[in-house]
């Protein structure tokens, strides 16, 4: 009330209002009005003016400091409900405390980190250190949540109290980076060794010239002959496993008789006559009912790798057994089983890494270039079925894939 007081006796006289109220009787005389018609209309312009003047303001409603928003929380429930709609981890932190934290960031380092010190719930001392830099600055923190984990945290400021720290999971990268380091590392590995035995080879041959008799050269020239047919093994099959990566993806559309195929590979392996059996086909006993939507090509490589590998580490005297049985849930199961000296456990689930080897010795004086169960997991990938491996020290290894029936349906449309 005090301040309406102050403002109504600040108020002034309106010169304006009378100015203007002069002007108009002065017009209105030179126009012919009497006198007494200018009088009154100069008082009512004078009082118009003077009234409005007088008319008392509107006190503003005075509020309460109790009664007014906090601001402060506003703010933070939208920063809150701003990074809880984001799928990447992020924090909301004051200078010391985590004020509020996503589903994925709660996700990743668990429910309890809101409220906590900043740096007792990082704990890592790299991402620690991240609270103590500029806008903007990032830094990796290995083992931040798991072991094996690799994380990439951003700190980003909204003013000087507020900042969110981004999270990013760089562990797949890392692996796939760490993958590929390793395939290039022991590809060239695998082609050097070869290639240095056929050059060392032709080049004791060519500095020999006459001096090496016929024997010895025809050794050394079967030598350099497989390990010329070593290298181009291992180039085929780098190709095709290039080649499955790249079509991993697409679905094969072709509909094949695993019955037919079993039997057609299986034939490749037919004795010389007189000799002995290696390898024996089971078939499911079933004329029909072993379709599959697949690629011929792989399927037939995918089976003859498994036979292979069964005739080289089996024991040379039992025969191979190719098996094509129904499986759980609308699949077939086609499983190649050996009776060699069987597989330790703790090789088991690298079996399909790219150059693993139980044995490297044995399995390069056998031919095999370490790409052969790594393509067959690519080829069944693709074919959306399943791959399982099992095997028993002085028993033998049994190795079976599971690929998805065709309905009968399916095939009466066909």
């Amino acid at each position: 009330m005090e301040v309406a007081r102050q403002m109504n006796g600040n108020r002034q006289t309106p010169w304006a209002g009378i100015a203007l109220a002069l002007v108009t009787v002065t017009l209105l005389a030179w126009a012919g009005l009497p006198l007494l018609g200018l009088l009154a209309v100069a008082g009512v312009w004078i009082f118009s003016f003077w009234a409005d003047r007088l008319r008392p303001e509107t006190e503003p409603p005075v509020q309460r400091l109790s009664e007014r928003p906090d601001l402060d929380a506003i703010a933070r429930g939208a920063m809150e409900a701003t990074i809880e709609a984001i799928s990447l981890p992020m924090i909301l932190t004051d200078e010391t405390r985590i004020l509020a934290a996503n589903a994925a960031a709660r996700e990743a380092l668990g429910n309890h980190l809101v409220g906590q010190d900043t740096r007792v719930a990082l704990r890592h001392p790299d991402a620690i250190s991240l609270l103590d830099q500029p806008d903007g600055a990032s830094v990796v923190a290995p083992a931040l949540t798991v072991s094996d984990s690799l994380w990439q945290l951003t700190r980003h400021s909204i003013d000087n109290k507020y900042r969110i720290i981004e999270m990013r999971d760089r562990t797949a990268e890392a692996d796939m980076s760490r993958a590929h380091t390793d395939f290039v590392a022991n590809a060239s590995h695998e082609l050097r060794t070869p290639l240095s035995s056929i050059i060392g080879y032709v080049e004791t041959l060519t500095e020999a010239e006459d001096k090496v008799d016929a024997a010895l050269t025809r050794r050394f020239l079967g030598t350099v002959l497989r390990e010329a047919r070593r290298m181009n093994h291992l180039v085929v099959d780098l190709m095709s496993l290039s080649q499955l990566e790249a079509d991993k993806h697409d679905l094969p559309a072709a509909q094949i008789d695993l019955n037919q195929l079993a039997a057609r590979v299986v034939s490749e392996f037919a004795p010389e006559p007189g000799g002995p059996v290696k390898v024996e086909l089971e078939p499911s006993g079933e004329a029909s009912g072993m379709a599959v939507r697949g690629d011929v090509k792989q399927l037939e490589q995918l089976l003859r790798n498994f036979i292979d590998n069964a005739l080289k580490y089996g024991d040379g005297e039992t025969p191979v057994k190719v098996t094509l049985s129904p499986g759980p849930r609308d699949t077939v199961q086609l499983s190649v089983r050996d009776a060699g000296a069987g597989i330790a456990p703790e090789h088991l689930p690298h079996l399909t890494r790219r150059f693993y080897r139980t044995d490297p010795g044995r399995s390069r004086s056998v031919g095999g270039t370490g790409l052969g169960l790594a393509i067959c997991k690519h080829i069944v990938e693709r074919h959306r079925g399943r791959l399982d491996i099992a095997s028993t020290l002085g028993v033998g290894t049994t190795v079976s894939v599971r690929l998805p029936l065709v309905h009968e349906a399916a095939l009466a449309r066909a």
